[in-house]
């Protein structure tokens, strides 16, 4: 039956209503949320004891796909290996769409708590790890069931296109980049806005934070191999020390952040991993130095990374090593920008969760480490789409005060489930119906 046609012949302002729909009550909203929260809680317990590294979340995948085509959703799998987009066409309107990262963390769980993960699996180098969801993803692809849910349930208060997405391998910085490269928008068209949040232990369960700009730094890996040439340990004038050199270039790193950037700007080069020969008897002819960059600008991302290749060029040159020997500088191709959200776009949201949620649930944003995301990579087309990447705090507010919370990536790492998923739930279904409500 063409309701539409019935209105339309006697009652043209409910026909008018049905065009340009009111916003959905706070309260109606609410309370659909409560009513899903048993069915969301139990799902999030699945998603946190059956954990998957990137690359392989392959039930974690078919676990979301499965729940989003159950609420009526076309879902196309296998883009960028096991990534996923869910569509809901309601009229015309804008594009919109919300990401949810699936992959978990090589880290043994160590909670002590009843639904902790025991998984183990072979990561990509042939190794057996345990498994764990110590970054929230476990909450983020549970919210997005969640919020897949409100906007069928709210669909008479929104028009457009909603695409739900689930990304693989967020923690390796690559799997926004293989979903790209894999046709991610030939296939569903360019969005007109994106969202995304994040789990945040920092902050207190039922709070949320919007940023007008910066939210996460940018990262890049850089190895540095460093030539040598080798020789008899008892003979090490006959050759050239990698492991001296390549100590050499780990201390003249730590001028770039000190002495060239300022001082009043983040900036950070860590060397984690430093690997050279395997005797003592032995002067090897190379050592390798794994390093992170980290920023809070491109600029200042663009100069660390120009001031390492020179520092470990130069620091091989005086060392006396031939121009046929120098350092390979290499920039893994798995680098993020900086996350930062679209200013205009964030107050938008940020208004829409206070009207919906009152401002008390709002709280103000800091910088607290130098974490990053690859959710940028994601959105980032000629010219990129205007995005907002929110927190929502995870830690029961008795564990912040007596400092009894652990950080991401952390085996002690641990979620407040209800109060977390009712917020994440929440606030990213104000944030959608917000960008998607009729002019």
């Amino acid at each position: 039956m063409n309701n539409g046609k019935l209105l339309a012949a006697g009652l043209p302002g409910l026909v008018l209503a049905l065009i340009s729909p009111a916003a959905l009550p706070a309260t109606e909203l609410e309370q659909s949320i409560e009513r899903d929260i048993p069915r969301l809680y139990d799902l999030f317990l699945h998603l946190h004891a059956h954990p998957e590294l990137s690359m392989q979340e392959h039930r974690t995948a078919e676990r979301l796909a499965t729940e989003l085509e159950a609420e009526g959703y076309r879902v196309t799998r296998g883009i960028g290996g096991t990534g996923l987009v869910a569509e809901l066409h309601n009229g015309d309107g804008p594009m919109l769409l919300v990401r949810a990262d699936m992959d978990a963390l090589p880290v043994e769980e160590k909670t002590g708590l009843a639904y902790a993960s025991t998984v183990r699996q072979m990561n990509a180098d042939g190794l057996e790890v345990p498994v764990m969801h110590a970054c929230a993803h476990d909450l983020h692809m549970t919210s997005l069931v969640g919020v897949a849910r409100q906007m069928v349930a709210a669909r008479e208060h929104w028009r457009g296109r909603l695409v739900l997405l689930g990304q693989p391998a967020e923690e390796m910085l690559g799997g926004a980049k293989a979903m790209v490269r894999d046709g991610l928008y030939a296939r569903i068209g360019r969005p007109d806005f994106a969202l995304a949040l994040h789990g945040i232990p920092k902050y207190p369960a039922g709070k949320v934070v919007v940023n007008e700009g910066l939210v996460y730094s940018s990262a890049d890996t850089v190895r540095i191999v460093v030539r040598g040439i080798a020789t008899h340990g008892a003979s090490p004038h006959l050759g050239r020390d990698p492991v001296v050199i390549g100590s050499q270039i780990v201390l003249a790193l730590q001028p770039i952040v000190t002495r060239e950037i300022s001082p009043l700007e983040p900036a950070l080069v860590t060397v984690g991993s430093f690997r050279a020969g395997a005797a003592p008897n032995v002067i090897t002819d190379q050592a390798v130095l794994d390093i992170t960059v980290r920023a809070n600008t491109e600029s200042t991302r663009v100069q660390l990374l120009a001031a390492i290749e020179r520092v470990a060029v130069n620091t091989a040159r005086a060392a006396g090593m031939p121009e046929t020997h120098l350092p390979e500088v290499i920039v893994r191709p798995t680098g993020s920008p900086t996350t930062t959200n679209d200013a205009t776009l964030a107050r938008r949201v940020r208004n829409a969760i206070a009207a919906g949620m009152g401002s008390d649930a709002l709280l103000p944003w800091f910088q607290s480490d130098m974490g990053a995301e690859d959710f940028p990579d994601l959105v980032a087309l000629d010219p990129p789409i205007p995005y907002v990447y929110f927190e929502v705090g995870v830690t029961p507010p008795e564990r912040l005060a007596d400092g009894s919370w652990a950080e991401t990536h952390s085996t002690l790492f641990r979620i407040e489930p209800e109060p977390s998923i009712r917020t994440a739930v929440h606030a990213m279904t104000l944030a959608a119906l917000e960008l998607l409500a009729p002019d």
